[in-house]
């Protein structure tokens, strides 16, 4: 199988390609292609990245070869990590509009290349921000089931930590999924998250001990309220010891904001959850994960079949996402969630998207 990551020399891009060789995804015979943009700093980066990874990885590298034009993407599994990011810097909510108008036209570029020019087979998973808007443009291109944002799949990876973290446990006992909008709007789906090792009654117990009296109603205003507490530590170990203190799913937006803001980053947890993603549709087998899709009916909100991009629980594998599992939500879980895909159903149509 071979895979191309375009934005293969950013941070999460260069993150992919060692996560994907150092963990074995690719063998010699596979193929790595690391996509840069023509007449940017990308261009002459992605020879050097090239020559750095054989360096590194010589003995068991895939065959790595370089593109600098959105026609010669060619691969299996094509990573979308392009465009610009948001600022480590951010000192209040993030503008996804202004992120939405710097990489709509990267997204529509590639896309309509893989559509004129692709094997109609490729699957697309989607890194870049904002992830809901890249899905959308590539969705409407290549067909619904080939592509797949990461944002919820990350998410999910997160707020199963924070709740292991909170037990003492670790990360592979905890299953749950995130839906909704990545980021900020993301909606934890508390009724889906499992312990292992525990039967249900004892579940229930711990879940119940961890939210206490909240429920998702306030969920937004927590996060809000959560940021302007970090916002007023006197440096980053004492505002990353404040995140301690807060909820388990609150803890899995504020974490993340303040990793990004510290200059961190979020490089390898990204790389890492999308490498989970590229080894599933590897795998050859349907895997649950959470994702961004192009819905079209598969699921019912506010009474009503939906239709738009959101972030839900889907079963993937070598053809794409194939069903949406997404039975039994809580009353609070699927009032959210609608809120959440009107709000971004609005969002995409003023981004340029929806068409």
């Amino acid at each position: 199988m071979d895979v191309a990551i375009i934005g293969a020399t950013g941070d999460v891009g260069r993150a992919i390609c060692t996560a994907l060789i150092e963990q074995g995804e690719l063998g010699a015979s596979s193929r790595l292609q690391l996509v840069g943009r023509a007449g940017g700093s990308s261009e002459s980066a992605v020879h050097g990245l090239r020559v750095d990874l054989i360096d590194a990885y010589d003995e068991r590298a895939p065959q790595i070869d370089v593109a600098v034009s959105p026609d010669d993407v060619v691969a299996d599994v094509v990573v979308v990590a392009a465009g610009g990011t948001i600022p480590t810097k951010a000192t209040g909510p993030i503008n996804r509009d202004e992120l939405a108008t710097r990489n709509r036209a990267v997204f529509e570029s590639y896309a309509d290349a893989l559509a004129t020019h692709g094997s109609g087979h490729e699957i697309v998973i989607v890194v870049s921000n904002p992830v809901e808007l890249a899905v959308d443009v590539f969705a409407r291109r290549l067909g619904r089931h080939r592509v797949i944002g990461m944002g919820a799949w990350l998410d999910s990876l997160r707020f199963r930590r924070e709740i292991a973290a909170t037990l003492g446990i670790r990360r592979q006992r905890v299953s749950g999924f995130v839906a909704g909008q990545h980021g900020d709007r993301m909606v934890p789906l508390w009724s889906t998250v499992r312990l292992r090792g525990l039967d249900p009654d004892e579940r229930l117990e711990i879940v119940e001990r961890l939210r206490g009296d909240r429920t998702l109603a306030s969920f937004a205003s927590e996060v809000a309220s959560a940021k302007e507490t970090i916002a007023t530590g006197p440096d980053a170990a004492s505002a990353f010891a404040r995140v301690d203190s807060f909820p388990p799913d609150v803890q899995a937006v504020v974490r993340p904001y303040l990793t990004h803001t510290s200059g961190a980053k979020t490089a390898n947890g990204t790389a890492a959850a999308t490498v989970d993603l590229v080894k599933t549709v590897l795998d050859g087998r349907d895997i649950v994960v959470a994702g961004q899709v192009l819905l079209d009916g598969e699921i019912e909100l506010g009474g009503m079949p939906w239709h738009g991009v959101l972030g839900v629980p889907v079963a993937v594998g070598p053809e794409g996402w194939t069903r949406v599992l997404l039975d039994g939500l809580a009353p609070d879980e699927a009032r959210l969630l609608w809120e959440v895909g009107q709000a971004l159903n609005e969002a995409i149509v003023g981004w340029g998207g929806g068409r």
